[in-house]
């Protein structure tokens, strides 16, 4: 009997031959041995078939591999590879009131998917700091000699410059983006100082920079930048489903119809200052006006915007609301409330001739300072004596004034307008005093529970100073918390809690309010969101560049990567069945074989006993 052959070419040759004259008996199993094999084959080509052409395909894995993503770029805190020739640089200068920053950020070539935005990371030195440096004053600083404008960031252009490497210059796009303290110029003065930056700073340096890379920006364009940059952050614009995350449905603006879809929902901000709070959220259904008026001031409020790279795709088409109200902040409504005091103090003293206030002997009797602190406030020559008392209820009742809350519809401080809130289905985080207030000196910063904040903040206003300045000389408040934060402690936390529930309007039982002063351990900065957003068409290269490739290249590639898998699959099953029939033949025919070995044993033994057979010559 002849040998029997096998032989596979792809994915990669092999081959080998049995013959049945080696073959041992033990090599001839049963049938049901036989079926027994088949199966354990069948169940390892399957699993096969699981962990390896599942690496590509199966959703589930893909979401891993976007969440490990998201997860090096939160926690990445190794330096940079200069050397990645593969390897994108963007430079954007924050041109503040009290001075400038620049920030240098990195981000791989773009892979070619539509659906994804850069992954975008500040840029980290091979000590693994961030690649960031501050200089003072402020540009405004140079309103009178604008010429000097150039001079002033140029430490700040030479610094990001060392660190980028030479070759990748050019293409390197900077953007000079001025803020609150340029905008309190006149446009004259503004209009000098960029003039002076657009015309030296491309003889200087070899950055990608053209005249619209640098500009004074409104605080709503900061708003809305710090909005896309911790939104950014927190992985709520990567689109892939996850019954995790909370969903949310929106009505996208698009022609006469509009498109609805769902995807991740979104977190809205909350940012107290010193001397303004701002709030921004993504309005994800169309809005409704009360009036002509109100929808004229929600044009300046309401920002649409693309942060796709294909102005055809809606899956990044986003509505925020951004609104900053100065005069807000936690400083500066201390200030307010304390000018009132006074006023109505001296009014009062001399409408009734008395003299609260005028001594430490009659003080004037504060209830949103702890018990018993005393302090002195009114301009020189007519200093007011006050004495807390500690009452945070009294003291949320005197703060409601300064709200200036009306009751207009959706309407919050000021009465500026404010869409609606599905209060359901929304995440905020506060950062700034929102944290501080709550994580300081409560020390239950995080998740916010209105009914455990106000009872904490209503033992801390009732506290004896006394005993305070005794807890803090022993350490037991933040480090960083100071005597003027304990000062302040009782005013604030009743300010914070009024503006987030009265002049927000957000319920006493909402949960989803995080406080925090970082993101993933980092601080996330404006400058991420704009070179996020103006950065955003920059992936239409690469994948102009895949798309050239042909549909061969892309048959070729999915080809390769995932059916290679199948095809070997399908070759070692069309090789298992083989032998399995091979031996099962093998089977029949020794079967076959042993019949007549027994057949031919009997007739030889009864050979003499046989009958005669006519033979014919």
């Amino acid at each position: 009997m002849g040998r029997i052959s096998i032989s596979c070419l792809f994915p990669a040759s092999w081959h080998f031959s049995l013959s049945p004259v080696v073959l041992p008996r033990l090599m001839l199993p049963t049938f049901r041995q036989l079926l027994l094999l088949a199966v354990l084959a069948v169940l390892l080509g399957f699993v096969y078939l699981l962990l390896v052409s599942g690496k590509g395909q199966n959703p589930w894995i893909r979401e891993d591999k976007h969440y490990h993503r998201h997860l090096a770029r939160v926690t990445d805190m190794e330096a940079t590879d200069t050397s990645n020739p593969n390897l994108n640089y963007g430079v954007v200068v924050d041109c503040g009131s009290s001075g400038s920053r620049v920030f240098v950020y990195t981000w791989p070539r773009h892979n070619g998917n539509p659906h994804d935005l850069l992954d975008i990371r500040q840029m980290r030195d091979q000590h693994r700091k961030p690649v960031v440096m501050k200089i003072k004053p402020g540009i405004s600083e140079y309103a009178t000699t604008p010429g000097k404008a150039s001079d002033y960031l140029y430490p700040l252009l030479s610094f990001a410059a060392q660190h980028i490497p030479k070759a990748k210059h050019q293409e390197t796009p900077l953007y000079i983006l001025c803020t609150a303290g340029m905008r309190v110029l006149p446009e004259s003065q503004q209009e000098a100082l960029l003039e002076d930056l657009r015309t030296d700073i491309p003889v200087n340096f070899n950055f990608l920079f053209s005249d619209s890379h640098v500009e004074v920006i409104s605080g709503k364009q900061e708003g809305v930048y710090a909005w896309i940059g911790i939104n950014f952050v927190l992985g709520r614009f990567s689109h892939v489903n996850d019954d995790q995350d909370a969903l949310v449905e929106v009505q996208v603006p698009g022609g006469d119809q509009q498109e609805t879809l769902v995807r991740r929902r979104t977190a809205g901000v909350l940012d107290m200052g010193g001397v303004s709070t701002q709030i921004a959220y993504e309005v994800p259904k169309t809005v409704s006006f009360a009036s002509p008026q109100q929808e004229e001031v929600a044009k300046n409020l309401l920002a649409e915007f693309n942060l796709g790279c294909d102005a055809h795709r809606t899956e990044h088409v986003y509505r925020v609301y951004v609104s900053t109200f100065l005069g807000f902040g936690g400083n500066a409504a201390r200030q307010r409330y304390e000018e009132q005091l006074v006023s109505n103090t001296l009014l009062q003293n001399k409408l009734l001739n008395q003299h609260q206030g005028e001594s430490a002997e009659s003080p004037i009797l504060d209830p949103c300072m702890p018990t018993d602190l005393q302090d002195e406030v009114g301009p020189p020559g007519q200093r007011l004596h006050l004495r807390g008392t500690g009452d945070f209820d009294r003291c949320k009742l005197l703060l409601q004034p300064f709200l200036n809350h009306t009751n207009e519809t959706n309407t919050s401080l000021n009465g500026v307008y404010q869409p609606p809130i599905d209060f359901t289905n929304s995440q905020f985080y506060g950062f700034s005093e929102f944290y501080y207030c709550t994580e300081d000196v409560l020390r239950m910063g995080g998740d916010y529970n209105s009914t455990k904040y106000t009872n904490a903040a209503k033992d801390y206003c009732a506290t004896q100073w006394k005993t305070l300045k005794e807890r803090f000389d022993r350490g037991l408040y933040a480090s960083h918390a100071d005597l003027h934060r304990l000062k302040y402690q009782c005013f604030k936390s009743a300010w914070v809690y009024e503006v987030f529930h009265s002049g927000f309007s957000f319920p006493v039982g909402y949960e989803n309010l995080k406080t925090a002063l970082l993101v993933y351990d980092k601080e996330v900065q404006w400058t991420l969101g704009a070179i996020l957003y103006r950065t955003r068409f920059l992936p239409l290269r690469d994948i102009q560049q895949e798309s050239l490739k042909g549909s061969h290249s892309h048959w070729h590639r999915g080809f390769t990567f995932m059916n290679n898998h199948y095809l070997f699959l399908a070759c070692f099953l069309v090789v298992l069945l083989s032998i399995l029939l091979y031996l099962l033949r093998l089977r029949r025919i020794h079967n076959r074989a042993t019949l007549l070995r027994g057949s031919s044993v009997q007739w030889l033994e009864e050979g003499l006993g046989s009958p005669d057979l006519p033979v014919t010559l």
